[in-house]
């Protein structure tokens, strides 16, 4: 069984989230089906600006394991991309990282539903619904009836991304009508000074209606910079 890989990358710290801090080890994996406007890993899929053959490559997932375990971490971290493109290589990257007893924590934008054998092994997924603001038509971006069956699996945490506090009033409209709970706002930004800005801007709004706010650790702390 093979995944088309973009990069690994660890020891590293999970930078957003509830686990942000945690010491994980990750594994980004190729192709979206999205084409949002700020994405910060175009590399993955927009090949009018990249190379797929310089920036993707088919590996086997043992061979991928060998890499994770030997970054000694506790947790494992897949993103992409859109990792759940892959789910059949997905489920034995995922299988093969919980036997050795680590934590699995999957980033998903949220547009397709996890097979059942993923949604036993997954620890936590990181469900990421775009707004507005990524660019994107609603049709493209959105399928309440899977954000509400990631919800339904009792471990999944709804991040969403925002400008402004303009984009709050959408993101409740979007957690009434899919029934989602654990609710994360994260400021959008690809160096400190945006990033803290906006989180100054949005906090205050983001309490008020007793949701969660979370930085981005890894762009404090190095910047826009790849595989770290």
């Amino acid at each position: 069984m093979s995944l088309v890989v973009s990069e690994l990358f660890g020891p590293t710290f999970q930078g957003e989230g509830p686990s942000l801090g945690r010491r994980a080890g990750f594994v980004r994996l190729g192709r979206c089906d999205l084409e949002c406007a700020w994405c910060d890993t175009p590399y993955t899929w927009d090949w009018a600006r990249y190379d797929p053959a310089a920036e993707l490559t088919s590996r086997g997932v043992d061979d991928v394991l060998t890499d994770i375990v030997a970054m000694d971490v506790p947790m494992l971290v897949v993103t992409g991309g859109e990792p759940l493109l892959q789910q059949r290589g997905l489920v034995e990257l995922v299988g093969g990282a919980k036997a050795r007893g680590m934590r699995v924590e999957v980033e998903t934008n949220g547009m397709h539903e996890p097979v059942p054998a993923l949604v036993d092994l997954v620890d936590q997924w990181n469900v990421s619904p775009k707004l507005a603001n990524s660019g994107m038509p609603e049709a493209r971006r959105l399928r309440p009836l899977v954000l509400s069956a990631f919800d339904a699996t009792g471990n999944a945490v709804f991040k969403f991304v925002a400008t402004s506090p303009a984009d709050l009033d959408e993101i409740a409209s979007l957690v009434d009508a899919a029934g989602l709970h654990n609710i994360w706002v994260m400021p959008e930004g690809v160096d400190a000074a945006t990033l803290m800005a906006r989180a100054e801007e949005l906090a205050e709004a983001v309490a008020a209606r007793g949701w969660n706010l979370t930085t981005r650790l890894h762009i404090l702390i190095w910047g826009d910079r790849r595989g770290v």
